[in-house]
C-alpha cells in the first residue's frame, strides 16, 4: 500500500501546476513522490516530474477542504484554486472578465497543450489526455472558454453551459443559439473532441453530446 505524503511532499503537491500537474521541488523530494506513485517522471528531456491521477486527487481533495461549496448555482471547475474554466451558469467571480482574464484563459489552455505534449506517447497536441478524460467539463468549458466563445450567466440567456451526462466520457453542450451551437460544435471538433448534435425529447432543446477523441 502506499505510503500517504508526508507535510512537505502535500505542499509541494499544492504547488503544482493547477493544469498540468507540473512539479517543483528538491530532486528527493520528487523521487519520493514518484516512490509514492503521485507523481510521475516524464522520459524524454528535459525530465520534468507530474502529477499522477492519484496525485491530482489529494491535490484536489485538499482545495475541497479548504473551499466552501457554494450554493445555487452548478459546480464550476477548479483547477488548485488559481484558474476555474467557466462552464456557464456560475456567478462570475470578480475580475473574471476584461484581459487579465483572457490571458489566464489563454495559459491555461496552453498549458493543457503542453500537457497533451508531454503525456501523449507520441507527443501529440490534436487529441484530449488523461486529465481531460478524468476531468471532462473542465476541460470541454476551457477548449470553448479558449476560443473566444462566452458562457451563459446565472441567469441563463445566450452562452454556453456545459454539463455532465450520465454516458461514460460524455458531456453536453448547451446554446440557445443554433449558430453559436454549430460553432462550439466546430472548436470542440478541432480541440480533439467527437461532437454529435441532438434533440431533448421533452424540451426539443437542441445540444451537443461531446467525447473526448481517443485516436
Amino acid at each position: 500500500m502506499a505510503l500517504s505524503p508526508t507535510a512537505a511532499q502535500r505542499r509541494v503537491i499544492a504547488a503544482a501546476d493547477p493544469v498540468t500537474g507540473r512539479l517543483k521541488g528538491a530532486p528527493a523530494q520528487l523521487a519520493a513522490l514518484v516512490k509514492r506513485g503521485l507523481a510521475f517522471r516524464h522520459p524524454r528531456p528535459p525530465h520534468d516530474h507530474f502529477l499522477t491521477p492519484a496525485g491530482h486527487r489529494i491535490r484536489e481533495a485538499a482545495d475541497a477542504s479548504e473551499s466552501p461549496p457554494a450554493t445555487g448555482t452548478p459546480a464550476a471547475p477548479d483547477t488548485g484554486g488559481v484558474f476555474a474554466a467557466r462552464v456557464g451558469g456560475e456567478e462570475p467571480a470578480p475580475g473574471d472578465s476584461g484581459p487579465a482574464r483572457l490571458r489566464e484563459v489563454r495559459g491555461a489552455w496552453q498549458g493543457l497543450l503542453e500537457l497533451r505534449r508531454m503525456t501523449h506517447p507520441d507527443g501529440s497536441t490534436d487529441r484530449p489526455c488523461g486529465w481531460e478524460r478524468s476531468h471532462l467539463v473542465r476541460a470541454a468549458a476551457l477548449a470553448l472558454e479558449a476560443a473566444g466563445h462566452r458562457p451563459a450567466g446565472p441567469d441563463g440567456g445566450d452562452g454556453y453551459r456545459v454539463r455532465a451526462t450520465p454516458q461514460p466520457e460524455a458531456v453536453a453542450v448547451y446554446e440557445p443559439n443554433g449558430t453559436a451551437l454549430r460553432a462550439c460544435a466546430a472548436t470542440l471538433e478541432r480541440a480533439g473532441w467527437q461532437v454529435g448534435e441532438h434533440t431533448e425529447p421533452r424540451t426539443r432543446a437542441r445540444y451537443l453530446l461531446a467525447s473526448p477523441r481517443k485516436v
